[in-house]
């Protein structure tokens, strides 16, 4: 991912509906995502109860969840954590994740935010979850973008 994300938008999210879906793999890591990604929700005026999060075992389940939590959604974001080992086995579920995302938002007209983080170390990971690299407000400025586009212009 670029370290150049787009410039902020200011959204009243008073209305919007957001869904996230949050492996419990690498728990630490997903559960800083997520406690950034509800605090940029928060700060664009989404109410707590607009919010809905479920668990799932690990990244390779998040893309079902997300396509059960999108109905009544405005958008949904996916958060989990790949770290490379002495496999690409990361490689391959972050592509098949992020493929099953793409598919869920055209399929179900509800935005997807894919925000499984694919790293090839820990440290990396930790820079983006829990670091300086800030990857949960930029899946929650993406979702507020998206949830206020498809208000605007709908789906299907």
């Amino acid at each position: 991912m670029s370290l150049a994300p787009p410039s902020l938008i200011s959204v009243n999210g008073a209305k919007l509906r957001i869904g996230i879906v949050a492996a419990r793999f690498n728990e630490t890591l997903v559960d800083a995502l997520l406690v950034r990604v509800q605090a940029g929700l928060a700060a664009a005026g989404v109410a707590e109860k607009n919010i809905s999060v479920v668990r799932v075992p690990g990244s390779h389940e998040v893309p079902w969840a997300v396509q059960a939590l999108a109905p009544g959604r405005d958008c949904v974001i996916g958060l989990g954590v790949l770290i490379g080992g002495d496999t690409n086995h990361h490689e391959m579920v972050g592509q098949s994740v992020s493929n099953a995302l793409q598919q869920v938002a055209l399929t179900t007209g509800v935005p997807v935010i894919n925000g499984v983080i694919v790293t090839n170390t820990l440290a990396q990971a930790r820079a983006r979850c829990m670091g300086q690299i800030d990857r949960g407000a930029e899946f929650a400025q993406a979702a507020l973008g998206m949830a206020v586009l498809k208000r605007r212009i709908g789906t299907k």
